[in-house]
């Protein structure tokens, strides 16, 4: 069973940076897709960032080009988000998730971590 633990979280000033870490276990870290997703009070989750297994791919949701940068140390079974720039509209709960290669879900997700930005 695939685990995923998310941590770096916290609040910053816009204009700010964070950086999140996500430690994937139980399974072959280069197996999965790794996702990074958000949802913001009162809002639907939604998709911000995923490096995909087939065809190393790396996708971002348009409001965060330019700003974000997902990154992976296969060593650590860590995926990143570095997190620059930052808005106010970028306030959520933010969870990593993991989907087997081949697949276009996620299923395995973590608790999440608060990113909070002020004006």
């Amino acid at each position: 069973q695939v685990q995923v633990a998310e941590s770096g979280g916290g609040s910053v000033q816009a204009g700010g940076s964070l950086r999140l870490s996500c430690v994937a276990s139980g399974g072959t870290f280069n197996n999965y897709n790794m996702g990074w997703f958000r949802q913001a009070p009162g809002k639907e989750r939604e998709f911000v960032t995923a490096i995909r297994r087939s065809g190393a791919s790396i996708v971002y949701a348009d409001s965060v080009k330019g700003r974000f940068t997902i990154f992976d140390d296969n060593a650590k079974n860590t995926v990143y988000l570095q997190m620059n720039n930052l808005k106010p509209e970028d306030t959520a709960v933010y969870y990593c998730a993991a989907g087997k290669a081949y697949s276009v879900r996620y299923d395995y997700w973590g608790q999440g971590t608060q990113v909070t930005v002020s004006s």
